[in-house]
């Protein structure tokens, strides 16, 4: 007897306007599908009625629809089968080119597909028989080829099987075996698969009739692998097509897969199948693997996939299902993310005890075993390329599948267990925050079981393993598989806790076989198998010389307590200031050779690891005192290169025969790498480190803390940390360490006679050595806070940073500038020239010191320059600066430079940079004593009013007295302060004097920079001491005045001496070596020297130097005489050899080389424009009293000669004279015009003026035609040309000689 289903439909008060709905509905469907069974029939008609047909199914509701389901499904049904037999015969036809159309066009065909799964997404199949058809049709059109039916149409077939087999729902009789089934696909949310089967339609109980049973019955397995079979193919067909292949048909077969395992739903049912669903998916992952782009490249199609095997084998391998066929208990364990595949070939064995009459398979414990030691070679090859995957969504649902399987079959998978923890640990630290976030959760879950003994033993595995596995991936060509491994190192680590960690490294040898692997990773052994890319993208660019410390100086960062005037900030530099972020000195880095082999990410990994075992040392009562046992095996790396170097020295080795032992160098990189690991160590103790790794790995955590990673910072804990990094510090300042060379020029005891050539890459191992030395500092500074300057690490280390700011190497010194400004960002200072300030009496003290014995210490004046360099202006430094100073001056005499021949220019940058600070002191002094000489006057005056009004009170004279005394002081202490300045300056200018006549140009530019500084800073000086004697005078009359004789004890304290004449006297000594260089002819030099010459001038007074221009004139004007673009003869040679001057200790070749026309033009210009600036200001003007005429003529000849190049420097120089003496221009200059025109000379307005004949000089000698020749004398080259004559006189005329008159 037939079954049927019997549906019950429940009535209410609303029943009757749902029977008016439905009647309206089935006429409708009525005339819809009447026209439905004509279109079968005629498949060339209009097919118009299937959109209708659609839209209808849409728009009624499922509980309508029901009661129509059958009259709907049948025409539905035979244009379905009608448009796949007519594709199924298109096989005897070419495959690319049928000849004849089909019968059932395609756009009908598909919208029969779209009506049809509308149709199973609502209604709910009444019984056995009819879903048989439907499964028969559908099956009919799944089969179809690529090439035999649309992607469209087979992607229809797919979603209605999904439909049908996703409306199929349990049935009422709980002793059904349909309760056995999952219902759903486990690893997905059921809202995506749900149908729209209305609930109120429900088996009747009397029929027992269910369709879920009828499944996973023997009956229906045939069909059920055949689907599985069926879904497999498509997915794999359109992989094989590549980018021909539809991507969204193989997702939907997998779903569909996915949909029917769930519904299936038992072991018993799908362990036949086991075998082929399991090699199939695994070609899937191989496909994936190979493509990243086409079908098979599909990122969803992966997910489903994934998905779609660990449900199967979640359902198989349930640990539930074979605990009687296997041994052991489940562990809990967590859940993963998707990556690459891999393909694992299933052998013929993995097919086990099928039976020929069944579908069923006897799981036996032989059974099972073999089916998991092949289930398991395939997670453990695949998981790890899953794992890596780029997409966030495949490794999203690697991970809910690992999860799955950890839960469900951690028992029957136990060979792949330890591969899937592994996982769950890599996706901890994800980059997706869904991802690490989930992963964290169960990581918290699983360690939080205190029973747990299966997790303890697979941590003390896994963490062994990867321990192995670390030096092979990270030193590999791939970094992704490294990357993976180190992540699941750090997690594994930190969710084993601080104890784990410290009882691995309880033993020396474990502790020592611990440390060399992290050695081996970071070592620079590595450094030369990294890509070419690689290296020119760590290679600095011409642009990165830029040190934001030192463009701290030149925006002028000190204000004292005193008002002061700040330099001008130039818009370059304010631009780099706000670019420079505090992340520029973000410490610890990343060591400059791991860029070769691994990212910035892998470092951050591998240096987490080594940060937690430096946690895991101090974290735990038992634990105390361990820190300093682990750090004795990296520093003994550095014991063993300081042991080396002094054997060296002993025995008598140079440096090049050392550094060309194999040995050395692979010293000196051990030594980096260990300084490496020595830095990440103390940093994963500071704060900066626990919230990093906080924020990395406690995403999950709500509330304090599970793991005890936190310190007890109590004294005793503080004291060993300190004593920790002090026997570290001892070895980062080891002089032998930082004897090491950087550069050729940098190798100590090394003359230039006797080079020494070093293989660069053992030069830029050494730098690199000194940066991570210096970036530990840093480190140390953070991990200690305050207590890095009470312990004296600050003290001893700020002399070494400054020192290295001066290195040749950028590294070093770029390292220097973070840690100089971290440690002044650490210490509260603003900057880093404060940082300094407030430890300048340590860095002075050092440097004395070290200037005592040069010969050990030649880097000495570069450091003081460095140093001074970030000091500037300071207030509270130029006290120190005497003793410096006084040494500098005794190095940069005579006897010095011979010694150091090579320490001139350093201490010449030194001298500038102490000069420069003196004078911008100094200028500062002038307002100050004048504001304080108002306010004494005010003070006075008030005073003598008082007392007058008062008479003789006692008690207020004592006040009174008080308060003078307070005024007297601190005018003794503004002289003392003004002495200072002054007597530094002075010896400044003492030492930079005699280099003025150098030959090295560079000594010589400097100096002139010294000499122009200083000569401000002492005219300053003087100018603040007239200020100060004025007080002194008003300060004198109120001591008379009210008898407050003992005071005069405290004026007479700084007695003036002759130190106060300063500026004169020093000038007086440098004008002979401003001349020596002139005579030098040095073009850069003598240009620069007449600037310098000009503000001298400018700042003393012309008066001074007014017989000077008349006795050495001669040596200036000479540079005028001659046109750089004449060729002199012999006897002109002659006439002009006059010897320069030469010192006894010096060799002067006598062919001195020619200079460029372009050179001497400028040399020339430049002498044009100091005669312009000279008499264009009055104060300077009188040095040119006693020379006038001659610099006129000379001037004069150059504006009316045909060299145009100097015109307008000569036309700046005849308007300055012209302020001079006008009458003097305008003659020689017309005697030159009138003479040559002839013609058409003015007439006198009146008669009382003379003609313009009688005015004009007489007649002159044949070789002294004009007057400016025999005013300026003979010179050669600048023949006179009208034309420029013209252009002078007229110029002259209208801009100066209209003006005097």
């Amino acid at each position: 007897m037939e079954k049927s289903v019997v549906v019950r439909r429940e009535t209410d008060g609303e029943d009757v306007e749902g029977e008016a709905e439905r009647e309206a509905v089935f006429a409708q469907l009525k005339v819809l599908c009447l026209e439905l069974l004509n279109l079968s029939q005629n498949p060339q008609k209009d097919p118009a009625t299937i959109p209708a047909l659609l839209r209808l199914l849409r728009r009624t509701p499922p509980s309508t629809l029901q009661s129509f389901f059958h009259y709907t499904l049948f025409p539905l049904l035979l244009l379905l089968d009608a448009a796949v037999a007519c594709r199924s015969q298109g096989k005897k036809q070419t495959e690319e080119f049928p000849t004849t159309p089909y019968r059932v066009s395609d756009k009908v065909a598909e919208g029969v597909i779209y009506c049809l799964e509308e149709l199973l997404k609502k209604c709910y199949i009444g019984s056995i028989d009819q879903m048989v058809v439907i499964m028969k049709k559908l099956t009919s059109g799944a089969i179809l080829s690529p090439s035999e039916a649309a992607e469209e149409f087979r992607e229809g077939i797919i979603r209605c099987f999904r439909a049908m087999i996703s409306g199929l729902l349990p049935c009422s009789d709980d002793s059904c075996s349909c309760k056995r089934t999952v219902g759903w696909p486990q690893l997905s949310d059921i809202r995506d698969y749900q149908t729209q089967v209305s609930e109120s339609f429900k088996y009747d109980l009397e029929t027992r009739e269910c369709l879920l049973a009828f499944l996973q019955s023997q009956s229906a397995l045939a069909a059920v692998g055949h689907w599985l079979s069926i879904l497999l193919k498509v997915a794999d067909a359109e992989a094989s097509r590549g980018h021909r292949g539809s991507a969204n048909l193989r997702v939907e077969a997998f779903m569909a897969l996915r949909i029917l395992v769930a519904k299936v739903g038992t072991a018993d049912v799908l362990a036949f199948f086991l075998p082929g669903v399991v090699s199939q998916i695994a070609k899937v992952f191989h496909v994936s693997r190979a493509m990243i782009s086409g079908a098979a490249g599909s990122v969803d199609a992966l997910d489903q996939a994934i998905r779609g095997l660990v449900e199967f084998l979640m359902i198989v391998l349930e640990d539930q299902t074979n605990s009687s066929k296997s041994q052991g208990q489940s562990d809990e364990l967590t859940e993963i993310t998707n990556q690459d595949i891999v393909t694992i070939d299933v052998p013929e064995k993995f097919k086990l005890n099928p039976s020929r009459d069944s579908f069923h398979v006897e799981r036996t414990k032989e059974w099972l075993d073999s089916t998991t030691s092949h289930v398991n070679k395939l997670l453990c090859e695949t998981f790890p390329h899953l794992l890596i995957h780029p997409a966030g969504k495949i490794r999203g649902g690697f991970l809910a599948a690992v999860r799955g399987l950890l839960l469900k079959s951690s028992c029957s998978l136990k060979g792949s267990r330890l591969v899937m923890v592994e996982c769950i640990c890599t996706l901890a630290v994800d980059d997706f925050d869904e991802v690490s976030v989930a992963a964290q959760e169960f990581l918290d879950h699983l360690f939080s079981k205190g029973t747990n003994h299966h997790i303890e033993s697979d941590v003390i595995k896994i963490f062994s393993r990867l321990l192995e596995r670390l030096p092979k991936v990270v030193l590999g060509n791939e970094e992704l598989p490294a990357l993976s491994v180190v992540k699941q190192l750090l997690v594994i680590t930190y969710y084993s806790g601080p104890q784990f960690l410290a009882n691995h490294l309880q033993s020396p040898i474990t502790a020592s076989r611990f440390l060399d692997i992290f050695s081996l990773c970071l070592s620079q052994n590595s450094a030369f198998t990294g890509s070419l890319e690689k290296l020119i993208a760590e290679r600095p660019s011409s642009s990165t010389g830029y040190l934001p410390s030192i463009t701290e100086l030149k925006v002028g960062f000190r204000e004292t307590r005193y008002n002061r005037t700040v330099p001008n900030i130039t818009e370059t530099d304010q631009v780099k200031l706000e670019i420079s972020s505090p992340t520029s000195y973000m410490l610890p880095r990343m060591p400059p050779w791991f860029s070769y082999v691994g990212s910035q990410k892998l470092y951050e990994m591998l240096a987490g690891i080594l940060r937690l075992v430096g946690l895991s040392l101090m974290a735990g009562f038992q634990n105390e005192g361990h820190l300093a046992v682990i750090l004795d095996i990296p520093l003994g790396v550095f014991r063993k290169l300081v042991s080396d170097i002094r054997a060296k020295e002993y025995d008598g080795e140079d440096w090049q025969s050392w550094c060309n032992r194999t040995s050395s160098g692979q010293l000196v990189r051990q030594a980096a790498t260990a300084a490496c690991i020595l830095n990440e160590m103390i940093f994963g103790l500071t704060d900066q480190s626990t919230d990093a790794l906080s924020r990395l790995l406690q995403k999950s955590r709500k509330g304090s803390d599970k793991l005890s990673w936190e310190i007890s910072w109590n004294k005793r804990a503080k004291s060993h940390l300190i004593d920790c990094v002090g026997k570290i510090l001892h070895e980062y300042q080891s002089s032998e360490v930082w004897d090491l060379p950087v550069d050729q020029k940098t190798i100590p005891g090394q003359t230039d006679s006797d080079v020494q050539h070093f293989s660069l890459h053992f030069l830029r191992d050494c730098a690199m050595l000194h940066q991570v030395i210096l970036e530990g500092v840093g480190v140390f500074s953070l991990c200690l806070g305050k207590d890095f300057a009470s312990s004296g690490f600050l003290h001893s280390s700020l002399y070494l940073l400054l020192e290295s700011l001066t290195c040749s190497s950028f590294q070093v010194r770029n390292a220097s500038d973070a840690v100089l400004r971290l440690l002044a960002a650490t210490s509260a200072h603003p900057t880093v020239g404060h940082l300094v300030v407030a430890n300048a009496d340590y860095v002075v003290d050092s440097i004395c010191r070290q200037l005592r014995h040069l010969d050990l210490n030649p880097h000495v004046p570069n450091v003081l320059a460095a140093m001074l360099s970030y000091i500037g202006v300071a207030h509270d430094i130029l006290p120190l600066l005497e003793e410096p100073m006084r040494l500098v001056s005794q190095e940069l005499e005579i006897v010095g430079r011979q010694q150091h021949p090579n320490l001139t220019s350093p201490f010449l940058k030194a001298v500038g940079e102490i000069v420069k600070a003196s004078k911008n002191e100094a200028c500062l002094l002038p307002d100050r004593a004048k504001s304080y000489s108002v306010h004494v006057k005010t003070k006075a005056s008030d005073a003598i009013t008082s007392r007058q009004e008062r008479g003789s009170d006692f008690d207020n004279k004592v006040d009174d007295e008080d308060e003078w005394e307070n005024i007297v002081l601190e005018l003794n202490r503004s002289k003392r302060y003004r002495r200072t300045v002054g007597s530094i300056a002075s010896s400044c200018l003492v030492a930079a004097t005699p280099l003025l006549a150098s030959s090295n140009q560079v000594s010589c530019l400097v100096s002139l920079s010294i000499i122009e500084e200083g000569v401000v800073a002492l005219a300053k000086v003087e100018e603040a001491y007239r200020a100060e004697t004025e007080t002194k005078e008003t300060i004198e009359e109120v001591i008379e005045f009210a008898s407050f004789f003992q005071l005069k004890d405290y004026m007479n304290a700084t007695n003036d001496g002759a130190d106060e004449n300063r500026l004169l006297p020093s000038i007086n000594k440098i004008w002979p070596f401003c001349v020596a260089c002139i005579r030098n002819r040095n073009p850069v030099a003598v240009r620069r020297c007449l600037t310098v010459i000009t503000r001298i001038i400018q700042t003393s007074g012309g008066d001074f130097f007014s017989r000077r221009f008349r006795n050495d004139g001669p040596d200036f004007w000479k540079l005028l005489t001659t046109s750089p673009f004449h060729i002199m003869t012999a006897k002109n040679l002659r006439e002009d050899n006059k010897s320069a001057l030469r010192l006894p200790y010096r060799t002067v070749s006598e062919s001195s080389p020619s200079i460029a026309e372009g050179s001497s033009l400028k040399v020339q210009a430049a002498l044009l424009d100091m005669i312009a600036e000279l008499s264009r200001d009055k104060r300077s003007a009188s040095a040119l009293d006693a020379v006038l005429k001659k610099v006129a003529g000379l001037v004069v000849g150059i504006a009316c000669s045909g060299v145009t190049g100097l015109r307008e420097a000569a036309l700046n120089a005849l308007r300055g004279l012209a302020c001079i003496d006008p009458d003097l221009i305008w003659i020689l200059l017309a005697d030159v015009y009138y003479s040559l025109k002839k013609r058409d000379l003015p007439r006198p307005p009146s008669p009382e003026f003379p003609d313009m004949s009688t005015v004009l000089p007489s007649p002159l000698p044949e070789d002294c035609q004009f007057l400016y020749v025999e005013y300026g004398g003979r010179s050669y080259g600048f023949e006179l040309e009208f034309s420029s004559v013209e252009t002078i006189f007229k110029t002259m005329q209208s801009l100066v000689f209209v003006d005097q008159c």
